[in-house]
C-alpha cells in the first residue's frame, strides 16, 4: 500500500525528504513550491531546488503566490490526497488547505518543538548556544508551528557546528523521519502528542543587519554568530566604509583590550570579553581569504580601532 501525497517545499532542505518519499514507493501526485525567482549574478529566473527536482522526475509542479483564492483551494482539494507533506514551503496554509487531505497536512520542522518555532530555527539554535537540535514531524494546524508532535529525533550541536552542517544533518534526519511517519500513518499507529507550553521560543526571520558584528559583545557570541549566519545572511563589519565579511573565526579567550581594537598581526580583535580572530575573511570583489592575505592588501595595524555599530 502506498499513500497519495501532495508535497509542499521550496529550498534544498526539502529536496531530501521528497526523494525519500519517492524511494519509499509513495505516489507524489503533485508538488507545490515557491514561484521561480531571479538568482545569481545574472539574476536569471530560476526554479526552486524542489521545483527543479520534481520537474526532472515528471511530477506536476504548481507555484501559486498565495493559497487564499477559492480556485487555488479547490484545485488543491481536487488532488484527493491522503496527506500533504510540508517542508520549508514558505507560504501559510489556510484552513481549507489544511483540511483538504484525508489525513491533513504534516510538517517537517527543523527544531525540537516547542523550541524555535518560526522561520529560522537552524540559525537561532546555534546563535543561542544550544547543545542539541533536531527535527519534529508535526500535524499542522492554523498556528505558527503549534500543531501536535508526531515524531522527533535529535542531533548534537558542537563547537564546530555551522549552519551548513546542521542544515545537512537535519535534512537527512527529516528524510528518515517522514518515511517513518508515513509508514506509521499507513499502519494506523501514528500517534500525536500536544506540544508543551513550557520552553516555547521563536526563531524570527533573519535580515542582513542581523549579520553585523558588534565588538562590544563577548567573543564567544560573535563566533557563534559567524557559524550560524554563514553563508546567509553573512557576518560582517564596516571599516572606513568598507564591508568586510567573516566566514570563519576562532575565539581567543585570553585576549583583552578596548572593544574593536586590533590586538596583533593575526587580526585578533578585542571584544566585550575575549577576542575574535577571523580565519576566513572577504573584502568586496575578492574571494574569501586567510586573514594574513587580507592584511597584505588591506592593512589593519595593531592598535587600529574598528568601527562599532551606532
Amino acid at each position: 500500500m502506498t499513500l497519495r501525497i501532495v508535497y509542499m517545499g521550496t529550498p534544498d532542505f526539502a529536496v531530501g525528504p521528497l526523494a525519500a518519499l519517492l524511494e519509499a514507493g509513495h505516489e507524489v501526485c503533485c508538488v507545490y513550491s515557491q514561484p521561480p525567482r531571479p538568482s545569481g549574478r545574472g539574476h536569471k529566473v530560476t526554479p526552486s531546488p524542489v521545483h527543479a527536482f520534481a520537474e526532472a522526475r515528471g511530477i506536476e509542479v504548481r507555484t501559486p503566490r498565495r493559497l487564499r483564492s477559492e480556485d487555488d483551494q479547490q484545485a488543491f482539494a481536487e488532488l484527493n490526497a491522503d496527506v500533504a507533506v510540508v517542508a520549508a514551503y514558505g507560504l501559510i496554509l489556510p484552513k481549507p488547505v489544511l483540511d483538504a487531505p484525508k489525513h491533513g497536512c504534516i510538517n517537517i520542522h527543523a527544531s525540537l518543538l516547542p523550541r524555535w518555532r518560526g522561520a529560522a530555527p537552524i540559525q537561532h539554535a546555534i546563535l543561542a548556544g544550544d547543545t542539541e537540535s533536531g527535527v519534529t514531524v508535526m500535524q499542522m494546524d492554523e498556528g505558527l508551528d503549534t500543531g501536535d508532535m508526531l515524531l522527533m529525533d535529535r542531533v548534537a550541536i558542537t563547537a564546530d557546528t555551522t549552519a551548513t552542517t546542521l542544515h545537512d544533518a537535519l535534512a537527512i534526519l527529516g528524510s528518515d523521519l517522514i518515511v517513518q511517519a508515513m509508514a506509521q500513518l499507513e499502519a494506523g499507529t501514528l500517534t500525536a502528542t500536544p506540544q508543551p507550553e513550557a520552553g516555547t521560543t521563536y526563531a524570527s526571520k533573519l535580515s542582513r543587519e542581523d549579520g553585523r558584528l558588534n565588538w562590544a559583545r563577548p567573543a564567544i557570541e560573535l563566533e557563534r554568530q559567524v557559524r550560524a549566519l554563514t553563508p546567509w545572511p553573512g557576518t560582517w563589519f564596516l571599516q572606513n566604509e568598507t564591508v568586510l565579511k567573516i566566514s570563519a573565526a576562532e575565539v581567543s579567550a585570553d585576549a583583552s583590550g578596548p572593544a574593536g581594537q586590533v590586538l596583533d598581526g593575526q587580526l585578533t580583535i578585542a571584544c566585550g570579553s575575549g577576542g575574535l580572530r577571523p580565519t576566513r575573511i572577504q573584502r568586496p570583489g575578492k574571494a574569501p581569504m586567510a586573514a594574513a592575505d587580507l592584511l597584505r592588501g588591506f592593512p589593519l595595524p595593531i592598535g587600529t580601532m574598528l568601527d562599532l555599530p551606532s
